[in-house]
């Protein structure tokens, strides 16, 4: 898995982005399947930098989340809805191995209204 962090309009010191990508990994506890993660930190606004995360995993489109705030509750925020938006995804995909898809076909009920030529008077 790869784990890519970068900034716009300054520098993480190489501390904070390790902070950062330990924080990120804890994402692959969600999903097995995450092959990269990138992380994008605005520093254009010092005060309250955005948080932009990517999650690309495979065979699905990639999960993203952004928010604004003092970093690692920024970080913090942004982790917790990539978390849910990986939940939903492994249930969707768990559920589509559970039940029967459209591929398989049961057979119609019986159906006991079925009219013999009787006509009920």
């Amino acid at each position: 898995m790869q784990v890519i962090v970068s900034a716009r309009h300054g520098q993480l010191s190489a501390a904070t982005q390790e902070r950062v990508t330990e924080k990120v990994e804890k994402l692959r506890r969600f999903f097995d399947r995450i092959t990269r993660i990138e992380v994008t930190v605005n520093l254009e606004n010092r005060e309250a930098p955005s948080v932009e995360v990517c999650v690309s995993a495979e065979h699905t489109s990639d999960f993203v989340a952004t928010d604004t705030g003092e970093l690692s509750a920024a970080l913090d925020s942004v982790i917790h809805k990539l978390e849910q938006q990986l939940r939903k995804h492994k249930e969707k995909i768990q559920d589509g191995h559970r039940k029967p898809g459209r591929k398989q076909l049961e057979p119609p009920a019986a159906d006991d209204t079925a009219d013999d030529g009787e006509a009920d008077e």
